[in-house]
């Protein structure tokens, strides 16, 4: 079983998703003690956006600029990374209604044609099927319902794209209201926390 642990949220020791994300991990852990876990911080990491310059560069980089090389090269371990995982489990604060630019950046690394999805003559077919994921959620408002659910382009968007991928397992352990009062915050924090200790959302890919 190989896990990839990704966080993104920038609060660092404040950051709600961070905690969750270590709750899910050590979870899966305690199920499977075998488990190899890959961690990345994508927000304390270098965390290159995508440019052009790195999508015309040849694939064995010969003659190219070292930092253009460099940023490429960490683009295709991130690729690889996600490709060798089993489970996913993602640290996704929403950030003025969407994801944070760094776990942006990092779908943008995993979105290679012929790597993770292809075009047919059908229409886009997903080439990640069989993974897991596991999207811890927090949100300082409550998104869940309408009207404000319109406003919700983060978990909306997370289930597209993994979709997109081939990947039909995704779950979510939501926290939402955590900037509704010290109260608020707790009640939501405990309540998530007891969904991941109920293990209910920890159904591993066979």
């Amino acid at each position: 079983m190989n896990i990839l642990h990704i966080d993104s949220g920038i609060l660092g020791e404040h950051s709600v998703s961070r905690r969750l994300t270590a709750a899910i991990v050590s979870q899966i852990k305690a199920d499977q003690p075998d488990a190899k876990v890959t961690y990345r911080d994508l927000a304390s990491e270098r965390t290159p956006h995508l440019t052009g310059a790195q999508i015309m560069a040849p694939a064995d980089l010969d003659g190219v600029d070292p930092a253009l090389a460099a940023d490429v090269q960490i683009g295709r371990q991130m690729l690889e990374e996600f490709l060798a995982a089993d489970t996913i489990v993602v640290g996704a604060p929403m950030y003025n209604f969407s994801i944070p630019s760094q776990l942006k950046a990092w779908i943008d690394r995993l979105a290679v044609s012929g790597k993770t999805f292809r075009y047919t003559e059908a229409g886009p077919e997903g080439l990640a099927k069989g993974k897991k994921v596991i999207i811890a959620s927090t949100r300082g408002g409550h998104y869940s319902a309408a009207p404000a659910s319109a406003m919700d382009h983060q978990e909306s968007y997370l289930r597209t794209v993994f979709g997109f991928f081939g990947i039909t397992d995704v779950e979510f352990v939501r926290a939402e209201g955590l900037n509704l009062g010290a109260d608020a915050k707790q009640f939501a924090i405990a309540e998530a926390e007891k969904t991941i200790a109920q293990g209910t959302v920890l159904r591993l890919a066979s």
